[in-house]
């Protein structure tokens, strides 16, 4: 099996393009239909809007973006992770650092049409606690809570 060696770092506005192009192409896959917000505006939503009340942390390989986590104590806002580098733990490693440094809870959203975002929360200990709230994409999601134990 390969080795990767991936760095786990705060966010960096330098890498606000590969993350952006990371997130868009994540989330397109996984859901089915295209950003609904031009790129500026996610660059935007990025660097201003979301570190308002996130904790924002990126994997790095080198100096590409392979992932990344917007996160409280109380709240998963965002998870994605590159395509080509989906299961091999990126995407635990960077929801483990938000289970630490959390309230002992935390909750999440994802679309319901996101089978595989929904498998992998519930691995790792995420119970549904809502479905059906709206979003800006309008498609049925699903509220997760984990608990510490």
């Amino acid at each position: 099996m390969k080795q990767y060696k991936i760095r786990i770092t705060p966010y960096n506005s330098k890498y606000a393009e590969q993350t952006v192009d990371m997130w868009r192409e994540s989330k397109e896959q996984a859901i089915g239909q295209k950003e609904i917000h031009d790129f500026e505006n996610h660059v935007y939503f990025l660097n201003h809007i979301l570190p308002e009340q996130f904790q924002i942390d990126l994997a790095l390989m080198d100096e590409e973006v392979v992932g990344m986590i917007a996160y409280n104590d109380s709240e998963i806002n965002q998870l994605y992770i590159h395509l080509e580098y989906q299961g091999i733990g990126i995407g635990r490693t960077l929801l483990d650092k938000a289970k630490a440094q959390s309230s002992r809870k935390l909750t999440l959203y994802t679309f319901e049409v996101n089978e595989k975002a929904q498998r992998f929360y519930e691995n790792h200990g995420f119970k549904i606690i809502n479905r059906g709230n709206e979003n800006e994409e309008n498609l049925p999601d699903i509220q997760y809570e984990w608990t510490s134990k």
